[in-house]
This record gives structure tokens, sequence and C-alpha cells, in this order.
């Protein structure tokens, strides 16, 4: 499954900038996977953080292959030492049993989500150990697919950013004037957005300083 969008955010964000536009024009369209399971969404994003790619790859198979679905039925059937037992640090287990206890108990309510504004779910599941604000606008990217989200913690959009518009930096102030811009349909521009940052455009390079070896 991938992040569905079309021709409507399409032309929406290429009448609103023309250096988008063009970007759009060259790549095409992009196919991103999502998630769409809430909860195992949330596993795979604690798992992945502060880890490469395919580090996040190889310890989620290794989860997948020991417990099957990732759901709250499976995990806890987990203690603490299996869970680390994949390759995940020990606080990470911890987060992901705390999380897994909160919804086997109703604490909280993760279909919940579903039905509330992206200010509140970034607020409610950064209420979980372990979930900080990007953490939980990628969930609302690649699991949610919420239209509207650019997330100025993200390296890589501010990095995408100075390509584009070949900025040597991206303040809040700028940062909000773009994102203001690409609304109500963001988060297909932060698609593209990466696809810069990863050197899909090979000729925008990043205008930022070159930061000195030390």
């Amino acid at each position: 499954m991938y992040f569905r969008y079309g021709e409507k955010e399409i032309d929406y964000l290429k009448s609103k900038d023309k250096k988008l536009a063009a970007v759009i024009d060259r790549i095409g369209h992009i196919d991103r996977k999502v998630d769409n399971d809430l909860f195992s969404s949330v596993v795979h994003h604690i798992i992945g953080q502060q880890i490469s790619t395919a580090a996040q790859a190889t310890l989620w198979n290794r989860l997948s292959d020991k417990v099957g679905d990732v759901s709250a039925d499976s995990i806890s059937s987990l203690n603490r030492d299996e869970l680390q037992s994949i390759g995940m640090t020990y606080k990470k287990a911890d987060y992901i049993l705390d999380f897994t206890g909160k919804v086997r108990e109703g604490s909280f309510d993760i279909s919940a989500l579903d039905h509330m504004a992206d200010e509140q779910v970034i607020q409610e599941l950064s209420s979980l150990k372990g979930i900080g604000v990007w953490t939980a606008e990628m969930i609302m990217t690649f699991c949610m697919q919420r239209p509207d989200v650019v997330s100025y913690g993200d390296l890589a959009i501010i990095r995408g950013m100075r390509m584009l518009y070949r900025h040597k930096e991206i303040d809040r102030a700028k940062f909000e004037r773009y994102r203001k811009r690409y609304s109500p349909y963001g988060t297909v521009a932060s698609l593209y957005l990466w696809a810069i940052a990863g050197g899909a455009i090979p000729e925008l390079t990043d205008p930022a300083p070159a930061r000195k070896k030390s």
C-alpha cells in the first residue's frame, strides 16, 4: 500500500509553487509505502528511532518472525529480555511494553486517533513514552495518511527546502511560509522534498555552508 494522492493534490501544489511544480513534473508520481495499522506503526517507529533504515528493517523482520502479526496481544506475550533480544535497546523495549500495556488496559485509545485533529493526534501520541513530535508526525504521514504534514523536525525536509529554494538555512519563519503555501496538501509536498534531499534532482545541491571538520 502506498500513500494516496492524485491530480487534485498535484495540480494544487503546482499552481502555488513554480519551483516545486518543475520538480513534480520531473520526478513524476512518488510511491511511498504506508502501514495502515496504527499499533504496529507505533512499534515500528519506536524501533527505528536513531538507527538506519536498514537496521530498522532487520529488527522489524526479527520481531515479525518472533511474534507473527505485531499486535498488542502478540507483543504482550514477550517479556523485556525477549523483546530486547531482537537487537533493540532495553529503553526501546520498555517504551514498546509500556505502550502495549496502555492499549490493552484501555488507558490509551488508539482507535480514537482517527477522529482527532492533527494537533490533538500529535499531543496524544507525544504523551506516550518514547514518542516525540517528529515520530508522531511520521506516524501521521506513513500510517494515518494525514494530508497536511510537513515536519520542521525532519532534517531531510529542511534539507530539501534549502536545495529547492536555494537558502543557506531554513529558519522557522521561512519554514512556516512554505508550509502554509503547501497547505492543505503538505504531505505530498513532503514526499517531493524528501526526494530532492535524497538526490532525485542531481543539479540541486545543498547550499548550506559545509561544516568544518574538527
